[in-house]
């Protein structure tokens, strides 16, 4: 027997297509949810454990520039504790300095130059005097630049001609200013140093001993008249 279906199943189809399509869409938008919520309370755990982290990161660099600041203020206490022994120590190298500075100016000084004062500020001294000529002066000069062990590095301030004494006993001389560097005890002593590594460093070369403390010089005889 046929049966014939007058029922509007078209319609019931469509509608229990909608109702299916909602059903899933609500399906859907719940599983979204339900994921944006584990997501956001994972990421919300995740920041605050790098927040945990960061905050001890930030007490450790506190920590570490304190103790930076109490290291910096050592050096400075070690720094300035170190300056006043190196002052102290070239007190005491410097006590022989006058001796070195008279030994050193009356075996230097050459025939025709008269110094007729001598004054010293620092490890610079000043040299004041008269000279026969020109050739005088660059030759002391030249004496005081690389033969000597306790000065260097003279400088001519002035140079002029003038006369001394009246009547026969005048004589024309020229009028000079010399500004002349002392070494201290201890630049000596750098410089043997230098020099015997350097010799230590060359092909062949025998050490050397080290170098001894420079001894006090005493006063040469000379012609040369020195008033300081």
């Amino acid at each position: 027997m046929i049966k014939i279906n007058l029922l509007p199943h078209r319609e019931e189809k469509r509608q229990q297509k909608k109702h299916d399509f909602y059903t899933l869409l609500v399906l859907a938008v719940i599983i979204g949810a339900v994921f944006i919520v584990v997501v956001a309370a994972y990421n919300a755990a995740e920041i605050l454990v790098q927040n945990q982290r960061n905050s001890m990161i930030k007490a450790e660099n506190e920590k570490l520039d304190a103790e930076i600041k109490e290291i910096a203020t050592l050096r400075e206490e070690i720094d300035s504790l170190k300056a006043r022994q190196q002052a102290v120590e070239d007190l005491q190298g410097d006590r022989n300095q006058p001796v070195y500075l008279l030994s050193e100016l009356v075996t230097q000084t050459p025939e025709g130059i008269y110094l007729r004062s001598v004054k010293q500020d620092g490890q610079r001294v000043v040299l004041m005097g008269y000279a026969q000529s020109n050739e005088r002066v660059s030759e002391y000069l030249k004496n005081l630049s690389s033969r000597s062990d306790w000065l260097d590095n003279p400088q001519l301030v002035v140079i002029s001609a003038t006369g001394i004494g009246t009547g026969k006993s005048a004589k024309k001389v020229f009028d000079f200013t010399v500004n002349v560097g002392i070494k201290r005890p201890r630049d000596q002593e750098a410089a043997a140093i230098a020099a015997a590594d350097a010799a230590a460093k060359a092909p062949g070369a025998v050490p050397a001993a080290p170098p001894a403390a420079p001894a006090v010089p005493a006063a040469p005889a000379g012609n040369q008249v020195v008033k300081p």
